[in-house]
Parts: C-alpha cells; sequence; structure tokens
C-alpha cells in the first residue's frame, strides 16, 4: 500500500504533536481535523476520547479502536537548587532518560529542560557504579532555585514529554516517539479515508475511535465502551517485535516488522472476530502473525471485552522495536497491510452475523 502525501502529512504532525496522558487534546484536535471529511459525525466525551461516526443511525454498532496518549512524566518535586524531581505518567523508562532533552509544559508555555546525569568520570566504572532510577534522575532547567523554577511557571504537576520527532529510515520504517500507539490512530483513521473515496457502503455503524488513558490503565476505552456500547470491537495497537537484542522468544513470542499484522489469541479475543480476520487475511493474501497473550492482551481489547455483558473483540497489532523509548520503530509494509486488513475485515461483517459461540 502506497501512502498518500496528505496521509503522511498527517502522521508526522499527529505525531509530533505532544499527548501525553491526561493531556491528549492538542493531539486530538489533528486527529479530529483529520477524520472530519471521512466521517457523518464527530464526538467527544468529558475526558476526551474522540470517535467519528458513519451511519450514526444504524442499530448495530461496530468499533475500531485505538489509543491517542503517549508516555511522559509529571513534575513531583522540585529542590531548593531549582533540580526537578519526576514521576511517571505511564510506563515511561527511565534508563532512556539521562542526557535526553525534554519539554516542560510549563504554565507559561513549554519550557527545556535536561535529565542530568554525573559524567562517568566521577562515578567509577565498578559493579557500585549508579544505573538510572525514579529516584535519582532529575531534571535540570538552568534555574539556580526553587523560586527561579516557578518564575519560570514551572510547578508539581506540569507535564513532562520528550520532543524526539518523526522521520522516515531506510524507505522501510516509520521512526518516531509515540508510535505506541498514535499510529494506531492514523491508522484507523484511514480505513475511514479509504471507505469513504472508496465509495463503501456499510450496514452498521462504524465507530472510528481514539481513546485516552490507555497507557495508566486502559481507562479511555473503559468509559467509552460504556458510552457507544458496540456490538463488536476490533481494537488495534503495537506489539514487540522480538527479533532484536536482548528478547527472549520463549517469553516474549516470534514476531517480526515487516512480516505483517498480528492477530492476537486471549481469552478476552472473540473466536469468531478473530476467525474473521484470519480469514480475510488469507482471502486478500495480506501477511500475517500469530501471537499469544496469557490472561490479558494488555491492550484496550481487554476494556471492550469485558464492557457491557461482554462485546466480541479481537486485537490486530502492528510490530514495533523499541518500545516506550524515543525511537520507536514500524514498518511502512506493516502499517499498509494492517489498514488493508482492518479495511477489508469490515466489508466482511454482516449485522446478522452470528456471534454467540453455541
Amino acid at each position: 500500500m502506497k501512502f498518500e502525501k496528505k496521509s503522511l502529512k498527517f502522521l508526522e504532525k499527529y505525531l509530533n504533536t505532544s499527548s501525553p496522558t491526561g493531556y491528549e487534546h492538542r493531539g486530538q484536535e489533528v486527529w479530529m481535523n483529520y477524520i472530519t471529511p471521512y466521517v457523518d459525525k464527530i464526538e467527544v466525551d468529558h475526558y476526551g476520547t474522540c470517535y467519528g461516526i458513519i451511519n450514526p443511525e444504524a442499530e448495530f454498532k461496530v468499533v475500531i479502536e485505538a489509543h491517542a496518549d503517549e508516555i511522559s512524566w509529571y513534575v513531583n518535586y522540585i529542590t531548593d537548587d531549582g533540580l526537578i524531581y519526576v514521576i511517571r505518567n505511564g510506563g515511561s523508562d527511565q534508563t532512556i532518560a539521562p542526557s535526553k532533552i525534554v519539554h516542560i509544559h510549563g504554565e507559561k508555555g513549554i519550557v527545556k529542560g535536561v535529565f542530568g546525569w554525573p559524567a562517568i568520570h566521577t562515578r567509577g566504572a565498578n559493579q557500585d557504579e549508579p544505573t538510572p532510577k525514579i529516584e535519582n534522575i532529575f531534571i535540570d532547567c538552568g534555574a539556580t532555585s526553587k523560586q527561579e523554577v516557578e518564575d519560570l511557571g514551572i510547578f508539581v504537576g506540569c507535564m513532562i514529554t520528550y520532543p524526539d520527532e518523526f522521520f522516515e529510515m531506510n524507505d522501510r520504517y516509520f521512526v518516531c516517539r509515540a508510535l505506541d500507539n498514535r499510529i494506531g490512530g492514523f491508522m484507523i483513521a484511514e480505513v475511514a479515508r479509504l471507505l469513504k473515496e472508496n465509495k463503501k457502503e456499510i450496514p452498521f455503524g462504524l465507530y472510528i475511535t481514539n481513546s485516552v488513558q490507555e497507557e495508566v490503565g486502559l481507562y479511555g476505552a473503559d468509559m467509552i465502551a460504556d458510552t457507544i456500547k458496540p456490538n463488536i470491537a476490533i481494537v488495534t495497537d503495537v506489539t514487540h517485535d522480538t527479533t532484536t537484542p536482548m528478547i527472549e522468544k520463549k517469553k516474549e513470542g516470534d514476531q517480526k516488522c515487516g512480516n505483517g499484522p498480528v492477530v492476537f489469541f486471549a481469552p478476552s479475543v472473540h473466536h469468531i472476530i478473530r476467525e474473521l480476520i484470519i480469514d480475510t487475511a488469507k482471502k486478500k493474501e495480506i501477511p500475517y502473525q500469530r501471537a499469544a497473550a496469557s490472561r490479558a492482551t494488555g491492550t484496550d481489547t481487554d476494556a471492550f471485552a469485558h464492557s457491557n455483558g461482554g462485546v466480541p473483540s479481537a486485537l490486530i497489532s502492528l510490530p514495533l522495536r523499541y518500545m516506550h523509548t524515543t525511537v520507536e520503530m514500524v514498518s511502512k509494509e506493516d502499517v499498509g497491510n494492517v489498514i488493508q486488513l482492518i479495511y477489508e475485515t469490515l466489508l466482511n461483517i454482516k449485522p446478522e452475523m452470528k456471534l454467540k459461540y453455541h
């Protein structure tokens, strides 16, 4: 699948717009502006989850969903010397923090800072060498006192993000922070575009849903599932490319960037929807991979599946390298194939289809 110029322009703008958990609104505005021409109606809930609806009057409802939030940090404590200690907002990785530039979203606008770290000469290269922990990583924004920090508009509770931006690598990969999971928001938006531009009529209401607060507990999906009350949910998120060093395939499975979308098997994944996805992939010759999740998928699939007395739900994942770093990587070919797989699967859904196992 070749990407349209307007699609890539949207992807770059969307990824470069910070959208930390609980503060997703700027990214959501970019997303809503893009999908508006392709849907009949846009809705936003109280916490910022957005969804575009095709056929809003239809009784039978299908959700395709991704999550909009990215991991970040909170200002937690400001020392008398003007240094800033942090706590996580989502699964932020303290080991990549030292020497990273940060954007502190203060009350007077963005302030640049850096995660400082003592020089190698002073640490001693032995077993007692300090490793980055929440307790010892800190941000220096060039202030010499707590008052100076506050004069910059920085207070406890301010959000901190990384400024790393989107680029393409070797014409094979998209690279950026927060591909987990704004790439999902891109993919479901592209499905909406394809349906509109190909003039496809679907016999149900389609809810293209970009949920908030996944990184802290699937909360946005939990809320919006109760609002929409869908009959079917197809969720897309990222999963690990397990072919890079230091990942144990016996534990994490065998998935690779470039080998296609990953269809998950898990208790919360509904057999009928999953088999519909796999049958579609086979018929349309879309490459796919298989993965298993024990107990829970750890994605918004679980929130939808367990809502409203049980909603038949499935998970199509995108293999990703270096999750929760600022250099997350996905295969452009895989992105196109996820879009195509969701699109083709939707064309095979009928409101009268049997959704019970017995």
